[in-house]
């Protein structure tokens, strides 16, 4: 999500069971049929109480996790989103959220791999 060259990130809550409260962009799991667009866009509401706008696909990523004892290797799409409102609501309440520009990035606990996500995103946002 970006607006006027800042993008959103959130904190994720202590109580997660991958990466507790490091911030990162909104994301998550398609639900059976779903598609790429439509799930960008139900999991940004489910996360932060926002209504959005699909921009355009930036890139792709993937990671390995944990899953009952084995490897999962995901791959991710990640998308450019404009905000079509602005109140933002988190589902927990030890989790935050920040609108930082690109030279505000380090003053959160961000990972390498949603700093390149971040990215990803901000070289989209300076070819438009």
């Amino acid at each position: 999500m970006a607006h006027r060259g800042r993008v959103l990130l959130v904190r994720r809550s202590e109580t997660e069971r991958f990466l507790p409260r490091v911030w990162g962009v909104p994301c998550g799991k398609l639900e059976p049929g779903e598609s790429p667009r439509d799930g960008v866009l139900r999991e940004l509401k489910e996360e932060t109480g926002l209504l959005g706008h699909v921009v355009r696909k930036v890139g792709e990523s993937s990671f390995v996790s944990q899953y009952r004892g084995h490897e999962v290797k995901n791959w991710q799409d990640n998308f450019l989103v404009s905000p079509l409102s602005f109140d933002v609501t988190l589902p927990h309440p030890d989790q935050d959220h920040r609108w930082l520009t690109p030279g505000e990035l380090d003053t959160v606990e961000i990972d390498d791999y949603n700093r390149e996500i971040v990215g990803q995103a901000l070289s989209r946002l300076r070819t438009r």
